[in-house]
């Protein structure tokens, strides 16, 4: 179903004419109580006062009044007939009834949904009341999901959580197309994040394949964030369309290991990083080793026999891939 703008009158000059009539209809039935004994007039003036003042209310309910980043959607028997958009004061069929299947439920900032009648539940566990509206919110709003236990590509456990920021754009497909449209962003935020982080690791990790093309490539969870989030923003989108919302952007807001192997993924980054430090260590080391016997050779200062050379590395990769600072012993003596 597609959204179909409503043109409907401005409502300003329909509520004064409203107001000035039950006015009238009360100075009629003062009137006719106080000329009915002397004049028959008097019975229709009151009858006249009596059926407004009682059946006026009808006419009321065709005014409607917007705030800026608002929405109506109206239907008459059942049927659709259109949205109105606009801020400002409208006046449409009194019988028309307003449509918004979300407004018991509230998306808290903790992520959950929650479908009470009266109050939410805040993220400090305070109770809020709230009147449910039949106005669809236009604004940019934001749904935070809780953390989710998800398992990445290489079976790990893992913690995360995201930010999404969306907004309704077609309100007729948010009314009608789904059963409640907060609900079902909710639950499709929910399944997309999960589809999404079993593509990747959580870090860096050999032959896995992240893009699809096939051939191996450095994603993470971690080092590649921007492109996840990119990738998650467009599944949601691809999935909420059909509802009529628009994913403007989707952050992820907390990862980490699983608490139960958080301790030992941890030991395993720490002797990585001891590893690749060692090994930067020697590196440098066989080049300094290197560069020494070089400028020894070239000077000419001193000529070492291989024995003499292998005592002489030896002797400096242990002082230069030590942990600890090396004591010097000097030699008084012939080297020989």
């Amino acid at each position: 179903m597609e959204e179909k703008i409503l043109k409907a009158k401005k409502g300003l000059m329909p509520l004064i004419l409203l107001l000035a009539a039950y006015v009238l209809a009360i100075v009629a039935l003062i009137g006719g109580i106080s000329i009915v004994d002397n004049h028959a007039f008097g019975n229709v003036l009151i009858a006249i006062g009596l059926v407004w003042i009682i059946l006026g209310w009808i006419p009321f309910m065709g005014v409607k009044v917007l705030k800026p980043q608002e929405a109506l959607v109206l239907t008459l028997f059942g049927k659709y007939i259109g949205t109105l958009k606009e801020e400002g004061i409208y006046y449409v069929n009194p019988f028309v009834s307003a449509v918004n299947p979300a407004s018991r439920t509230t998306l808290r900032q903790s992520g959950d949904v929650n479908s009470s009648e009266r109050a939410i539940v805040t993220s400090n566990g305070a109770q809020n009341q709230v009147t449910p509206t039949k106005k669809i919110s236009l604004k940019v709003m934001t749904l935070n999901n809780n953390k989710q236990k998800i398992n990445d590509c290489l079976g790990n456990p893992i913690e995360i959580g995201i930010a999404v920021i969306w907004r309704v754009h077609d309100t007729a497909k948010a009314a009608f197309a789904v059963d409640n449209y907060k609900e079902f962003l909710s639950l499709q935020c929910d399944a997309a994040l999960r589809d999404i982080v079993r593509v990747y690791p959580y870090d860096v990790a050999q032959n896995v394949d992240t893009t699809g093309d096939g051939e191996p490539d450095e994603g993470s969870l971690r080092g590649s964030s921007e492109i996840v989030a990119a990738r998650i923003r467009d599944e949601i989108q691809s999935r909420v369309q059909e509802a009529g919302l628009d994913i403007i952007e989707a952050r992820i807001t907390y990862l980490a290991y699983a608490p139960e192997i958080a301790a030992v993924m941890l030991q395993r980054q720490q002797a990585s990083a001891i590893i690749d430090a060692r090994k930067m260590i020697v590196d440098g080391a066989v080049g300094m080793v290197e560069m020494a016997l070089n400028k020894l050779n070239e000077g000419g200062m001193v000529e070492l026999d291989e024995e003499r050379k292998a005592a002489m590395v030896s002797n400096l990769l242990v002082v230069l891939c030590g942990n600890k600072d090396a004591q010097p012993i000097v030699n008084s003596g012939s080297l020989y």
